[in-house]
């Protein structure tokens, strides 16, 4: 008989972390969890954290081979790092702020083995208190995100948004995409379409990269069989310059979502994005006078719109990332 450790799928856990070291503890004690009866190998790249996270690595989790950046290089980047390295058959990238159910890795791998086809998994996706966070996805277009941000999506039924709370998410269905705080790849597929791009620094990398699965022909998952709590933006709160509040439009967010856009639905595409963002400004402003809430609340929604001129502006019209 063999032994089970030989014919165990081997897995690659790729982990970025940026001063997030009262996660790990938790983060690892989920996936050990999650690991057994797997060969699972842990990478950990560390992006110029400022608090004690390699310290931490180094000295409690010596199961992970840790690659430290002197500076911030953004979380496709730093993801990109591991790749020469990777030796497993499936590649499991997952934040520090997520934490998988035990079962999570092996209900995973089975929905992938059950799809011969299937290229990338995710799973159901919840907060703390167990409320359904979007975990299946489909892709931005420049009218889906108008529609959402202004909120006639409800006029126009027959558009497919971003996200559909309409169903069963204890299910299992085909989408666009999943989010990339809990997805798991075969190798074959990284190795046939790459992983991230590097033009996007922040948001957006599971997006394209999960649009380049799916035009290579390979499908994408979502199973709801198993689930992660995901805190989401912990490194976020740790970096005024990516977003100083939860209301704050983030600017790298606005990049990437005008470079996802030039790359994926070309000028016309660009040029129809700048202008729904700027008519939303408008229909939202004027909302907000029609609800009385004065000029000042009114001036304030027009900041999207300042956000895209500038990064318009300073990626060349969505060709090049700013850092």
């Amino acid at each position: 008989m063999k032994d089970n450790a030989l014919v165990a799928p081997k897995i690659d856990v790729i982990i970025v972390n940026y001063n997030t070291a009262h996660l790990l503890g938790r983060m690892f004690a989920s996936c050990e969890s999650a690991a057994q009866g797997l060969q699972v190998r842990y990478w950990v790249v560390d992006n110029a954290s400022r608090d004690d996270s390699v310290a931490v690595l180094r000295r409690d989790f010596p199961q992970a081979t840790v690659l430290v950046n002197d500076k911030n290089v953004g979380f496709g980047r730093a993801n990109n790092q591991v790749v020469p390295h990777l030796t497993g058959e499936f590649v499991l990238l997952l934040n520090t702020d997520a934490f998988i159910a035990p079962d999570a890795l092996q209900v995973a791998l089975k929905c992938m083995q059950a799809h011969p086809r299937c290229g990338a998994v995710g799973v159901r996706l919840t907060t703390e208190g167990g409320e359904l966070e979007p975990s299946c996805r489909y892709f931005p277009t420049p009218w889906n995100v108008f529609l959402q941000r202004t909120g006639l999506f409800k006029l126009f039924t027959h558009t497919r948004m971003i996200d559909d709370f309409s169903w069963d998410h204890r299910g299992e269905r085909e989408c666009d995409w999943v989010p990339g705080c809990f997805l798991l790849l075969r190798k074959q597929v990284i190795d046939q379409v790459g992983l991230f791009d590097p033009r996007y620094f922040l948001y957006y990398e599971e997006v394209d990269l999960c649009k380049r699965i799916k035009a290579a022909g390979w499908q994408v998952l979502y199973t709801g069989a198993t689930s992660a709590v995901h805190l989401g933006g912990e490194s976020a709160k740790s970096d005024a310059d990516i977003t100083a509040t939860a209301r704050q439009i983030s600017g790298l967010q606005v990049e990437s979502e005008l470079l996802y856009m030039r790359k994926n639905h070309g000028v016309s595409g660009l040029v129809g994005y700048l202008v729904l963002v700027h008519v939303a400004d408008v229909y939202i402003a004027l909302k907000e006078l029609a609800r009385r809430r004065g000029w000042v609340a009114a001036k304030v929604q027009f900041r999207r719109g300042r956000s895209a001129r500038k990064a318009c502006k300073q990626t060349h019209w969505g060709t090049v990332p700013t850092r």
